[in-house]
C-alpha cells in the first residue's frame, strides 16, 4: 500500500493511468478496474489502432508530412459512441475491425509519429476533463497525465502475454497466427514502443509495478481498486 499523498488534491488529475507493454492484459484490467469503480474507461491503444487502421484503408502514407497533416485535419474520431461502439473514424465502426491480428503493426508504425501522439494527447486529455477515469496506454502516466493521482504499470512474461493474446485471436475467430509468431511480435513490440524517440514505454518513478503473471483477474483487479480507494479518499476524490 501507498504512503499517504503529501500534495493537495489540485495538484493531481482524477486520472488513473494504467500504463505497459503489448499483451501484458492492461485493457482488460483497465477496463474491469473501471467497471468495479463505476467511472469512464479510455483505452488510448485503441485510438492507436483505430487511426492505424483507417489510415491504411485511405492509402495515407504513414510517416510525417502534408498528406499525414490533412489526413488528421480531415477526421472526426468519436471514443466511446456506446456500449457496443467503442470507437469510430469519420462515422465508421472500428471496434472490431482493430482487434485483427495486423493492425498491431499498423499501431505501433502510427504511434512513433509526433503529429500522430499530438493529435491524441490532445483528444485523451478533453476525454479526461473534470471526470474520474481509467486510462491505459504505454506513456499516460509519464507524458499524457504525469499528474495522475494513482498509477500503475503492468507487466508479464512474454510467453504469458503471448498466450493471452491468442486466447484472444482465437476468441474473435482468428485461428491463423501461431504461438511462435505472436511472442515474435510481443518482442519486437516492447523493442519498439521503449527504443522510440517520441514518449517510448517505460514505467514512471511514481507507478506501482505489478507483474500479472501469477496473478488471475479477480486478485489483480483487487491489489488495484485498493490502492485506487486509498489514494482517492486521502486526496479528497470521490468515486
Amino acid at each position: 500500500m501507498s504512503q499517504t499523498p503529501n500534495l493537495e488534491s489540485s495538484e493531481y488529475s482524477q486520472v488513473i493511468a494504467i500504463d505497459g507493454p503489448s499483451g501484458s492484459g492492461k485493457s482488460t484490467v483497465a477496463k474491469e478496474l473501471a467497471r468495479a469503480l463505476n467511472v469512464l474507461y479510455i483505452d488510448t491503444g485503441a485510438m492507436f489502432r483505430a487511426l492505424g487502421f483507417f489510415a491504411d484503408q485511405q492509402k495515407i502514407d504513414l510517416t510525417e508530412g502534408p498528406g499525414l497533416t490533412s489526413f488528421l485535419n480531415s477526421i472526426q474520431v468519436d471514443y466511446g459512441v456506446s456500449p457496443t461502439v467503442l470507437i469510430r473514424i469519420n462515422g465508421t465502426d472500428l471496434t472490431e475491425k482493430i482487434r485483427e491480428h495486423h493492425v498491431s503493426k499498423l499501431a505501433s508504425i502510427i504511434s512513433q509519429l509526433p503529429s500522430v501522439r499530438k493529435y491524441l494527447l490532445d483528444f485523451q486529455r478533453a476525454l479526461a476533463l473534470d471526470k474520474v477515469c481509467v486510462m491505459e496506454g504505454r506513456d499516460i502516466g509519464t507524458v499524457v497525465f504525469p499528474n495522475s493521482f494513482c498509477k500503475f504499470f503492468i507487466t508479464a512474461s512474454v510467453d504469458i502475454r503471448a498466450i493471452r493474446r491468442l486466447k484472444q485471436l482465437q476468441e474473435g475467430g482468428d485461428n491463423s497466427i501461431t504461438l511462435e509468431q505472436i511472442k515474435d511480435d510481443v518482442r519486437k513490440r516492447d523493442e519498439t514502443d521503449m527504443n522510440r524517440v517520441v514518449a517510448p514505454l517505460k514505467k514512471a518513478d511514481d507507478a506501482m509495478l505489478l507483474d500479472t503473471t501469477d496473478l488471475n483477474l479477480a486478485d489483480t483487479i483487487n491489489i488495484l481498486s485498493n490502492e485506487v480507494k486509498f489514494r482517492a479518499a486521502h486526496l479528497g476524490f470521490k468515486l
